[in-house]
């Protein structure tokens, strides 16, 4: 992409906390109207990346333009440009729907605040509870509430930073209809998630950030072509028998689901590797529930560039 084009550009950036080196310079570029997502295991510097891109933290080194604006020489242009939501919902409980709305827009010295107003409430499916006090709205109505409140003003570039987090599976599907129809808008979407499926379904480009560097970028597509030719998932009863399982692969990239009682390994498709699997299996008298061969996810990209690593829910 042509840095002209680009509505972010990242060059380098850097950032330490004491001798902690949190990003180690990282380099993207976005373009108007996509959804972009920044992936990684907690600690990987997404909330970093976040916060020096929304102005609220200086970089140590690299470069950074929002729109062809400085995040660091030129942080009140920037955020004429941008609107920050982040893993909680930040609104005033004792305030009404239209209320908390309606300061927004005062404090954004709107002229056509009402109409604003209102038409936000529409959008986003809150006109009936307009009138109740916040403290009233469910988990999924605050969210929303909290995403119309970042739109006062029409911002060229939204940070949502887990904007998933707490919501019920409707709750969710809901908050993805909405982020599609911002970047249909021509609103550029930065998203951060912890939630692989979402990162699949949402985003035009995906990076993934782990120990301060971005390891691979590009679509979700282009993504699943890291992984070789195939998958086999193999399935217990029990929780030993699935750890043996794990502990006999060695050779294989693995991942485990604990929850799900299942082994997944990445292999090269062939009948031999396949045949070597279950060989093990069989010598060592441990007995799967069930195996099937399946295309990978998003999540055996992430897992399998990464390691196996905590704080990623394998949803």
């Amino acid at each position: 992409m042509n840095q002209s084009e680009a509505i972010i550009s990242v060059t380098g950036l850097k950032k330490s906390y004491k001798d902690i080196e949190v990003l180690k310079g990282i380099d993207f570029t976005l373009k108007r109207g996509s959804i972009f997502t920044l992936l990684g295991s907690n600690g990987a510097g997404k909330t970093t990346t976040v916060k020096i891109l929304s102005t609220l933290v200086k970089p140590d080194g690299g470069k950074a333009e929002i729109c062809g604006n400085d995040v660091v020489r030129q942080v009140d242009k920037v955020r004429e440009y941008i609107s920050l939501t982040g893993q909680y919902a930040a609104v005033d409980e004792v305030l009404t729907g239209r209320e908390n709305l309606h300061m927004i827009c005062s404090l954004r010295h709107l002229s056509d605040g009402e109409q604003k107003t209102k038409e936000l409430l529409e959008a986003f499916d809150l006109t009936d509870a307009a009138h109740r006090r916040v403290s009233t709205y469910s988990g999924g109505m605050r969210r929303r509430l909290d995403l119309a409140m970042s739109l006062v003003g029409n911002p060229a570039v939204i940070f949502l930073d887990e904007p998933t987090t707490g919501l019920d599976p409707r709750g969710r599907l809901a908050m993805w209809e909405i982020v599609k129809s911002l970047a249909a808008a021509g609103t550029t979407v930065f998203l951060t998630t912890q939630y692989l499926e979402e990162a699949e379904q949402l985003a035009d480009h995906i990076a993934i950030l782990n120990d301060g560097k971005i390891i691979a970028e590009g679509t979700a597509d282009s993504l699943k072509k890291e992984i070789p030719n195939g998958i086999v998932e193999l399935a217990f009863y029990r929780k030993t028998d699935m750890e043996q399982a794990h502990s006999l692969m060695e050779g294989y990239q693995i991942s485990k689901n604990e929850a799900m009682l299942t082994v997944n390994i990445i292999t090269d498709g062939s009948v031999n590797q396949l045949s070597d699997i279950l060989n093990r299996l069989n010598q060592s008298g441990i007995q799967a529930s069930g195996f099937i061969q399946k295309l990978p996810t998003l999540e055996d990209v992430f897992l399998s560039l990464i390691g196996e690593k905590q704080g990623v829910n394998n949803q």
